[in-house]
C-alpha cells in the first residue's frame, strides 16, 4: 500500500515467470524560461531578455527573421538587434539561432551559433516582399505594410517545399546551384520585372560557405545536448508577438511565422514537456505598426502624446506606431495561447502625466457581448470596447526601484491588470534602462 493507501500495482509477470522490469520514465532535462510579446511586437521584449540573460547560460531565437527590432539599453548605450538574440550583450552566453528563424546571409556574420536546417533570405526575396506589396497597393488599394525583410517569400518558399536552407548552402554547393537557379526562374516567371544576378548571387554565396561553417550546428542535437547535459539556464526570446503569430494573429496583417509559445517547440525543435516559465511582455497602453484592426486606438491628442513620450518609432522601419489604450481583451486572449506564468509590464512611466487612463476590459458586436477575440478583421474593425476608467497619478515614476515607491494609483493599475487577466505581473518598467524594472516577486 502507498502512504495515500491506494494500491500499488506490481509489475507484470514475463513469460518466463520472473517480473518484468517497469518501463522507464526519461528524465525531462533542463527547462527553457521563454519571453513572448503579448500584444502587437514592440512591448519591450529585448529589456526583459536582457535582464534574464545576465545570469543565463545560453540564449535563443526560435522563429522569425531579421524583421525584428529589440533594442536595449546598458550603461546609457543602446542596441538595437534585428537577428542575434538581445541576451548575447552577456559576454558568458551562447546564442543560438534555431530552426525557425530565417536569415538574410550577409547578416549571418555574428560569433552566434547557428542552425543548419533554418532557411536562407536571399536578395530576390526581399525583392520579391517589394513588389508584392507594390501589387497589393495597386490591386486592393492597401498593403500589408511588410517590413520588406522578404521573411514572407521565404516562408511561401518553405511551405511550397522549394526552400533553400543553410544545410545545402554547406552540403554540396554544385546541387545548391541547381537548386538556387530553379528557384530564382521560378520567382523571375512569377514576377517578370524582377532583377536577379544569378551568377552574381552564387559567387557571394560560394564565399559565405567557410565564413559560416564554423559557427554551424545541427539544431536538434545541439538543443538536446543542452537540454539533457549539466544543469543550464537556458532563455528563449520570441520576435513579433501573439496578434502577429500567422496562425492566431490579426490575419493576415501578421507575420510569417508562429511567434506564440508554439514555435518554440518547432523553431528549436524541442518537446513541450522542456519548456518552464512564459513571460508575457506587455505595454501599460497599446501600440500597432502599419496598418489593420486596433480597437482600443486613439486617433487624438491622447494618441499622439503617448506616441511622442513613448518614442514610438519602429525599430526596423522607422514608422510611427499606432498608439492607444491597453487592451485586455487581447491580452487574455494572448494568454489563453501561451499560458502565461507572469507578466512584464513595461513603459508604465509613459501613463505618468494622464489625469484619467481607461482600460478597455471586454468588446461588444452589434450591442451583443462577445467572450472571445473575434478571428475576422471585418468583425474586429466593428467590435464596440466597453473600458473602465481608472485615475491617473500625474507623478514622475521614473525613479522608483521598488513597487511601495510607485504612487498609490499606479499600484492600482497594475493590480487591475492582474485581476483582470488572472496572471501575476512579475516585473514593471519605468524607464529605457536596465535598472528601470522594478521586480516584484
Amino acid at each position: 500500500m502507498s502512504k495515500s493507501g491506494s494500491q500499488v500495482p506490481a509489475a507484470a509477470p514475463s513469460d518466463s515467470g520472473t517480473p518484468m522490469k517497469r518501463p522507464l520514465r526519461p528524465s525531462v532535462g533542463n527547462k527553457v524560461t521563454v519571453v513572448l510579446g503579448a500584444q502587437w511586437g514592440d512591448e519591450g521584449k529585448g529589456k526583459v531578455v536582457d535582464l534574464l540573460a545576465q545570469d543565463a547560460d545560453m540564449v535563443c531565437r526560435c522563429q522569425g527573421g531579421n524583421n525584428a527590432g529589440h533594442t536595449v539599453v546598458v550603461d546609457s548605450v543602446e542596441y538595437d538587434f534585428h537577428l542575434l538574440p538581445s541576451g548575447i550583450i552577456n559576454p558568458k552566453v551562447t546564442a543560438f539561432i534555431g530552426n525557425g528563424v530565417v536569415i538574410h546571409l550577409p547578416g549571418l556574420f555574428e560569433e552566434a551559433e547557428k542552425n543548419q536546417r533554418k532557411g536562407n533570405v536571399f536578395d530576390f526575396h526581399q525583392a520579391v516582399d517589394g513588389v508584392q506589396e507594390q501589387q497589393r497597393q495597386e490591386q486592393a488599394g492597401k498593403n500589408l505594410g511588410t517590413t520588406k525583410k522578404g521573411i514572407g517569400p521565404v516562408y511561401s518558399a518553405k511551405a511550397a517545399r522549394s526552400g533553400l536552407r543553410i544545410c545545402d548552402l554547406l552540403a554540396d554547393f554544385t546541387h545548391f546551384s541547381e537548386r538556387y537557379k530553379v528557384l530564382a526562374k521560378q520567382y523571375k516567371a512569377m514576377y517578370p520585372t524582377l532583377e536577379i544576378d544569378i551568377e552574381g548571387e552564387l559567387v557571394k554565396l560560394k564565399n559565405y560557405v567557410e565564413q559560416i561553417k564554423p559557427m554551424v550546428r545541427d539544431g536538434v542535437h545541439y538543443m538536446y545536448e543542452a537540454l539533457h547535459g549539466p544543469p543550464k539556464k537556458i532563455l528563449v526570446e520570441g520576435a513579433n508577438a501573439a496578434l502577429l503569430d500567422i496562425d492566431f494573429g490579426t490575419y493576415p496583417f501578421v507575420t510569417s511565422s508562429n511567434c506564440t509559445v508554439g514555435g518554440v517547440c518547432t523553431g528549436l525543435g524541442m518537446p513541450p514537456q522542456n519548456v518552464g516559465e512564459v513571460y508575457g511582455v506587455v505595454k501599460a497602453y497599446t501600440t500597432r505598426v502599419g496598418i489593420g484592426a486596433f480597437p482600443t486606438e486613439l486617433s487624438n491628442e491622447i494618441g499622439e502624446l503617448l506616441q511622442t513620450r513613448g518614442k514610438e518609432i519602429g525599430v526596423t522601419t522607422g514608422r510611427k506606431r499606432r498608439c492607444g489604450w491597453l487592451d485586455l481583451v487581447l491580452i487574455k486572449y494572448a494568454h489563453m495561447i501561451n499560458g502565461f506564468t507572469a507578466i512584464a509590464l513595461t513603459k508604465l512611466d509613459i501613463l505618468d502625466v494622464l489625469p484619467e487612463i481607461k482600460v478597455g476590459i471586454s468588446y461588444k458586436v452589434n450591442n451583443q457581448a462577445i467572450p472571445y477575440f473575434p478571428a475576422n478583421q471585418e468583425v474586429l474593425q466593428r467590435v464596440e470596447v466597453q473600458y473602465e476608467t481608472l485615475p491617473g497619478w500625474n507623478s514622475d515614476t521614473s525613479a522608483a526601484r521598488i513597487f511601495e515607491e510607485l504612487p498609490e494609483n499606479a499600484q492600482k493599475y497594475v493590480r487591475f491588470i492582474e485581476e483582470h487577466t488572472g496572471v501575476p505581473v512579475k516585473w514593471i518598467g519605468v524607464g529605457k534602462s536596465r535598472e528601470s524594472m522594478i521586480q516584484l516577486f
